[in-house]
C-alpha cells in the first residue's frame, strides 16, 4: 500500500518533474520516517542476510569470488541505503559505498544524509574515499543509467552485464 501511496513521486521522478533524491526520500519518510534506528538496522539486517541474497545475480556473486581470489579490490557502490546492504557486503568482505540516511538523535528522519549516492555522486565518493591514479586497472560495473558515470571512471567497464 506504501508504495501505492508513493508511487506519484515515483511518477514525477521519472517525468523528470523532481529528482532521484526527492523521490527516494519521500518513499523513505513514508516507511521510516521517526523510527527508532535500532529497530531499523534489525530490519536492515534480516534484510540483509534473508532477502538480499536472492537479489543479487549468481553471476555477480560469481564476479565478485573470482576478482577477490585476484586479491583485486572489491567496492560495492550503490544508491541503496547502506544500512540495507552493508552486512551483505561484510559477508562478502567487500568495501561498501552507499547511500546514508540522516538521523536526528536515533530516528531516522527520513531524508538522506548530503547526497543520494546516485550518479555523478558516485564519482565524488569515489573519488574522495579512493586515490584512483594510485590504481593500474579499475573496473567498473552497473545496471542503471545512475551507474554511467561510474562506469566512465574505470579502464574496463561493463554495463548490465550479468543479465
Amino acid at each position: 500500500m506504501g508504495f501505492v501511496l508513493t508511487s506519484p513521486y515515483l511518477v514525477a521522478y521519472k517525468l523528470k518533474v523532481i529528482s532521484n533524491q526527492k523521490a527516494k526520500e519521500k518513499v523513505l519518510q513514508y516507511f521510516f520516517k521517526n523510527m527508532p534506528l535500532e529497530q531499523f538496522e534489525q530490519f536492515c539486517q534480516k534484510f540483509s542476510s534473508e532477502m538480499l541474497p536472492s537479489l543479487i545475480r549468481p553471476k555477480a556473486i560469481e564476479e565478485i569470488k573470482d576478482l577477490q581470489q585476484k586479491n583485486v579490490r572489491v567496492v560495492i557502490v550503490s544508491a541503496s541505503p547502506e544500512n540495507w546492504i552493508k552486512g551483505w557486503a561484510n559477508k562478502m568482505n567487500v568495501e561498501l559505498i552507499a547511500t546514508r540516511l540522516e538521523l536526528n538523535g536515533n530516528y531516522l528522519t527520513g531524508r538522506i544524509y548530503e547526497n543520494n549516492c546516485h550518479g555523478e555522486e558516485k564519482v565524488r565518493r569515489i573519488n574522495s574515499n579512493y586515490k584512483l591514479k594510485e590504481y593500474e586497472k579499475i573496473f567498473a560495473y552497473g545496471d542503471t543509467s545512475g551507474d554511467k558515470p561510474m562506469l566512465a571512471l574505470a579502464n574496463t567497464s561493463y554495463y548490465k552485464p550479468f543479465r
